[in-house]
């Protein structure tokens, strides 16, 4: 383990030099003590589409010139999807408006020459698509190949910062919990490629694909995690954080506890119920924490249990607690939680509440796979 934090240059597996980075457990910290308590961004995939076919169009490198380097609008893997990115904010209802504005700016850009969607899964696309050339999502390809250009999936990602290293280490650690009841409520691609998978969300099937993918595994410490990160750089296993890309990781260079679990969202009113709860949950364990009342880490594999269930059933199927086995449906438990982290969120969890009861998967069978598509553009622009 090297004493300082560093960084070296490794030959890429397309012939090209790619940056590693060493962080040691003194920068780790510093990072993640510097931040502001509960303050929030938020990361959202957007696909790219033919308006008359529907279908993924590889638009994003002229959407993205078009935004400008000073833009919300970022390049993401895929040539048909951009990636919106929010300002840090002190609230999560500013951070939602900052995302509408974001999404307004992409469809002003597009003007009708290409339809945009928040979806999680194409409905009927190919598994695989044209991705984009060059820098570090070149490497991705030329690292993982087939499975890279299979990556054509959106999430909802939203950072959080806690403003203290072991408060974040230990939040983190609980929050690993209720990744399955997130999944659940945010549940929103039945179909791919033309067929109803029986699933409420084949998105995470599709990423898994991947590496390091699914429910994280518990960090003891920060310099277990340190060394960690640095096997991976000096391996070329994992040449950069940001390929740590379980479905809930610290961020080591944003300071957040950043939740990558939920599915994307088509309409606004979804996205706004997803990001209160997750920061509402993520205040809520850190009050927890500081009347020193959080719970335990749950073993990994029972987490994976209850989100393979989430996957499949979403918000009409069984959770399992996580000590005893006890089932409960999950729209109840779902309802339970949101109950005991409404003091968290202001303005209070009655649009995650609606979601409760009828989430996107719901919408998209509601439509059906014919009308998937459209209803994907049609949400967007609500």
């Amino acid at each position: 383990m090297p004493t300082d934090a560093g960084l070296g240059v490794e030959r890429g597996h397309n012939g090209q030099d790619v940056t590693v980075t060493i962080l040691d457990e003194a920068a780790i910290r510093a990072v993640f003590e510097r931040q502001r308590p509960l303050t929030i961004g938020i990361e959202e995939e957007v696909l790219l589409l033919d308006p008359v076919s529907l279908l993924p169009v590889p638009a994003a490198d002229d959407v993205v010139a078009l935004a400008g380097e000073q833009s919300r609008i970022k390049r993401e893997l895929p040539a048909c999807q951009v990636e919106l990115v929010t300002a840090v904010h002190g609230d999560a209802a500013s951070a939602v408006e900052d995302l509408r504005r974001a999404r307004a700016e992409l469809l002003a850009i597009c003007e009708g020459e290409v339809a945009v969607a928040a979806a999680a899964v194409h409905p009927t696309a190919a598994a695989e698509a044209i991705t984009a050339l060059g820098g570090r999502h070149g490497e991705i390809e030329a690292t993982y190949g087939m499975v890279a250009r299979r990556q054509l999936v959106g999430a909802l990602q939203v950072h959080v910062a806690l403003g203290s290293a072991d408060r974040t280490l230990r939040v983190y650690n609980a929050l690993r919990s209720h990744l399955p009841l997130l999944a659940a409520l945010a549940a929103s691609a039945p179909f791919h490629e033309g067929r109803d998978t029986g699933l409420a969300s084949v998105r995470p099937l599709i990423a898994g694909q991947l590496p390091r993918q699914g429910v994280p595994p518990r960090l003891e410490s920060w310099s277990a995690f340190a060394a960690d990160m640095a096997w991976g750089a000096t391996s070329g296993v994992v040449s950069e954080p940001r390929r740590w890309w379980w479905e809930l990781r610290p961020h080591v260079v944003h300071g957040t506890i950043e939740v990558r679990v939920p599915d994307v969202q088509a309409d606004p009113l979804a996205m706004t119920a997803v990001v209160r709860t997750v920061h509402a949950l993520v205040a809520h364990l850190a009050a927890q924490d500081e009347a020193e009342r959080l719970v335990e880490a749950a073993p990994t594999w029972r987490i994976a249990e209850n989100r393979w269930a989430a996957l499949r059933d979403g918000i009409h199927g069984t959770q399992h607690d996580l000590v005893s086995g006890a089932s409960t449906p999950t729209a109840r438990r779902l309802h339970e939680l949101l109950d005991s982290i409404e003091p968290c969120a202001p303005g209070g969890l009655d649009v995650a509440r609606a979601l409760v009861e009828r989430n996107g998967a719901d919408c998209l069978r509601d439509v059906g796979l014919d009308g998937a598509s459209r209803w994907l553009v049609d949400s967007y622009r609500a």
